[in-house]
């Protein structure tokens, strides 16, 4: 594009990154095109792009506006089948928001995976943060999840204070100063714990198929055939997925 020079890729997941002036565009293998920089650079390159039919505008998140030091916590993994869970705690100032929006941050749910890693390992660099990820074999034998949850929220939350806990609400949510339903939408602090979280489910699951030998898949739809794959390979259940769940009872009854 004119104007704009090359510059090395930051992550696998990136086919190309360009700079010009406050902005920089970066081209992930997916497809995606995000524009990177100080907000009116970033809508001046997105009206060229447009003028020259490059693409589909997608909006960014337009977050609330807020002062002094958030913290937003957010977890991923609570509905799948196989893994843990897992929990993650995002702290930010104004200039930490500026940055977080600049950097591209929004909820993990409007991101694929590969713009999730490549993103979550820059919030890192950004922001403080913390993580807490639990594996199966932990999870399985805890008998209130919702404890868990509160406790997780908590301990991240404590990590990171002092600052205004805010929580992306879920039921038997009893954590956080503000508690907000879809908060990874209104908060970036809590866009960018979604983005986190989302990361080390990731990472979990990617840990979790290596002990297993085989993929494991996301979420609870399609699973079927990895209960089978467990099983026929002999593993031990607990260590993979939730066994309190629905569909892990029903199989493991049948068979």
């Amino acid at each position: 594009m004119k104007g704009f020079s090359e510059e090395p890729i930051k992550t696998v997941y990136e086919e190309a990154r360009l700079k010009k002036g406050e902005v920089t565009l970066i081209l992930y293998s997916s497809g995606k095109l995000l524009l990177q920089g100080k907000l009116e650079a970033v809508e001046k390159a997105a009206q060229g792009l447009e003028q020259k039919k490059i693409g589909n505008r997608v909006k960014a998140e337009s977050f609330r506006k807020e002062t002094g030091w958030i913290i937003g916590t957010d977890e991923s993994l609570k509905g799948d089948t196989f893994g843990g869970i897992v929990v993650a705690g995002v702290k930010a100032n104004e200039e930490l928001r500026q940055q977080l929006t600049e950097l591209g941050v929004a909820d993990s749910k409007t991101l694929d995976d590969r713009e999730v890693l490549a993103i979550a390992e820059r919030i890192k660099k950004i922001v403080p943060c913390e993580v807490q990820s639990v594996l199966p074999k932990v999870y399985n034998h805890v008998r209130d999840i919702t404890l868990l949850l509160n406790t997780l929220h908590r301990e991240c939350a404590g990590f990171l204070s002092p600052g205004k806990h805010v929580v992306d609400k879920y039921p038997g949510c009893a954590v956080g100063e503000v508690q907000v339903e879809k908060a990874e939408s209104k908060y970036v602090e809590v866009a960018a714990a979604s983005i986190l979280a989302r990361a080390a489910a990731l990472q979990q699951l990617d840990y979790l198929s290596a002990q297993a030998g085989f993929r494991l898949p996301k979420g609870s739809t399609h699973v079927q055939l990895a209960l089978f794959e467990l099983k026929e390979r002999g593993l031990d259940f607990q260590k993979f997925t939730k066994v309190d769940f629905a569909n892990v009872k029903s199989f493991l009854q049948e068979n």
